[in-house]
């Protein structure tokens, strides 16, 4: 039943006939996870929480960063520093505070996605990596439950449906994560503020229509978005034969192990840097930003070579072979393209600063 409240809150989508009472009360009573509360989660979430979605699982282990703030909407600058769940949490009941909000504060893993993601009916992939996205299609797979997934780069966008029944899954498409050299990144490359705002309304509207049984949902097809060029288009796509078993999407069986394609013993997370200092471990910092980069933000580095000549002049970095080396940039990008250079050359414990300047700068605020 819907309450008084309910009939007034929704009482405009509910004159649509496609809706009415009874699809009022279908919403009321669904599920949807939504893995990622960043620029595509926030408007996704707000925008389910305003619908009236009954239960929403929200799944992040990250905290606000003041360079979350242009693009999600779900935080404020009280907010840096804090959980996104639960900054996201308390938001979203202030929205609606007739919806259920299930927390799930984890890095979604092999180990708990299924658990996690068997109670909810969708699941929406607002994840910002490619691990991520193998993991929650799998996961969708074989629970047999839509994954609507949208994804962002600079001025584009892209969103479809994943693993609904009779559907391609995201593998149909794309069978095997890429090399991480062919990874584009939203830290260096950008993206404009209002895109993922866009993309992740789109994805709500989708979430909605699947749960009402209405429309033409985006199963096996693609929609793209150029917001610079103000370019609209949809592709078609089928099934992969290849990613086929008794004619559906189920050559995948089990989750196997996911790791980020920019994991590896080359990573060093922000929190492994900490207990670097905090031991007092003997280790060389290399900043391989440009000069000028470094007027706004400093961590104290011992040597600074920019990575588009560090191949040239490898021979001027004061540390030796054995020692370890850890490499930063603004966001850990160029780091993880030295790292290669340096382990090439011969200096095979330096590593890469995950996040960069910016990630380890965060860490400190949070630890204030």
């Amino acid at each position: 039943m819907l309450t008084q409240d309910e009939n007034l809150r929704y009482s405009r989508q509910m004159c649509l006939p496609e809706i009415g009472t009874s699809g009022q009360k279908k919403l009321k009573s669904s599920s949807v996870a939504i893995v990622g509360l960043g620029g595509l989660g926030s408007p996704l979430a707000l925008y389910l929480a305003a619908a009236g979605i009954g239960h929403l699982g929200l799944i992040d282990f990250d905290i606000v960063g003041i360079s979350n703030l242009h693009r999600q909407i779900l935080y404020k600058d009280v907010s840096i520093g804090e959980s996104k769940l639960k900054s996201a949490s308390k938001t979203l009941k202030s929205r609606n505070p007739n919806i259920k909000i299930s927390i799930h504060e984890v890095r979604l893993n092999q180990e708990n996605a299924l658990d996690i993601l068997k109670d909810y009916q969708i699941v929406a992939d607002c994840s910002d990596n490619f691990s991520t996205r193998y993991l929650v299609n799998d996961s969708s797979v074989l629970l047999g439950i839509p994954n609507v997934s949208g994804s962002v780069y600079q001025f584009e966008g892209q969103i479809s449906i994943f693993g609904a029944q009779d559907g391609p899954c995201y593998r149909c498409i794309h069978p095997t994560p890429p090399h991480s050299d062919l990874i584009p990144n939203c830290a260096e490359s950008g993206v404009l503020g209002v895109l993922p705002g866009l993309i992740g309304t789109l994805q709500a509207n989708e979430v909605i229509k699947l749960l009402l049984g209405i429309g033409n949902p985006l199963i096996g097809r693609m929609a793209m978005i150029n917001l610079i060029e103000s370019d609209w288009d949809t592709i078609a796509f089928q099934k992969n034969p290849d990613c086929q078993r008794s004619g559906q999407c189920q050559q995948i069986t089990e989750l196997v192990e996911y790791v980020n394609v920019c994991e590896s013993d080359e990573i060093m997370t922000v929190h492994e840097f900490g207990k670097l200092i905090r031991n007092q471990t003997p280790f060389y910092l290399l900043d391989v930003r440009q000069s000028h980069e470094a007027d706004s933000l400093e961590m104290g580095a011992d040597q600074r070579l920019s990575v588009d000549e560090l191949s040239d002049r490898i021979s001027e970095i004061n540390a030796d072979v054995n020692d370890q080396i850890i490499v930063h940039c603004q966001t850990g990008v160029r780091s993880l393209k030295a790292t290669h250079i340096l382990r090439h050359k011969g200096f095979h414990h330096a590593k890469s600063l995950d996040g960069g300047i910016i990630a380890w700068k965060q860490f400190e605020e949070h630890k204030k």
